[in-house]
């Protein structure tokens, strides 16, 4: 009799543990791989429309008009900060057009809506005409809270506006402060063209 060389059943069975733990090893290194580059592009999708929002906020408070509008038969001042408690919450005020020969003077809003979304209101014109509705954009969704302040002439915060007393029709500056749903806290300061 002579003997055959090759692998015996035992030694098999130990090369394929050790190729399966190998597969298993690189399985949950390459799960792990993707589920990090999901939540890479989740949360640059979400600091992306952060950014893209306090841009466009930017961009509309700068352009901020000293100037009342008419709206139904009432005269509605040129910057009107709601505070949270009440109401209607927000921001409404006048704005010019851009320099850039886009858009037109118009009066614009930010809101926090029930679907916790900040939405962007904008009306035709100035001046409306009783009756007359904005269009409403969603701006930023997943917003727990938004919180505007606005500092007058004294150096000091305030919740509304206009504030009796001031004469002023803008303020100095406004403070945006958003919690977003996810429990980051994010605090912008734009100064005004008052």
């Amino acid at each position: 009799m002579t003997r055959q060389s090759g692998f015996t059943l035992i030694e098999l069975l130990a090369a394929l543990l050790v190729l399966s733990l190998l597969a298993l090893l690189s399985y949950r290194g390459l799960s792990t791989m993707l589920d990090t580059r999901a939540h890479i592009a989740q949360e640059t999708d979400k600091w992306r429309n952060v950014s893209k929002f306090f841009a466009r906020f930017e961009h509309d408070v700068q352009l901020a008009a000293p100037r009342p509008v008419r709206s139904g038969g009432a005269i509605a001042p040129a910057w009107l900060g709601q505070a949270a408690a009440t109401a209607v919450d927000g921001l409404e005020f006048s704005r010019f057009a851009a320099t850039d020969d886009t858009g037109a003077a118009q009066r614009v809003a930010y809101r926090l809506n029930e679907k916790k979304e900040i939405e962007l209101l904008m009306w035709s014109g100035l001046d409306a005409a009783p009756g007359a509705l904005p269009v409403r954009y969603p701006v930023l969704s997943g917003v727990k809270l938004l919180e505007l302040k606005y500092l007058g002439p004294t150096q000091v915060w305030m919740d509304a506006w206009p504030v009796a007393g001031t004469g002023q029709a803008i303020p100095m500056a406004v403070r945006v402060r958003l919690v977003l749903s996810s429990d980051e806290e994010i605090i912008r300061i734009f100064a005004l063209q008052s």
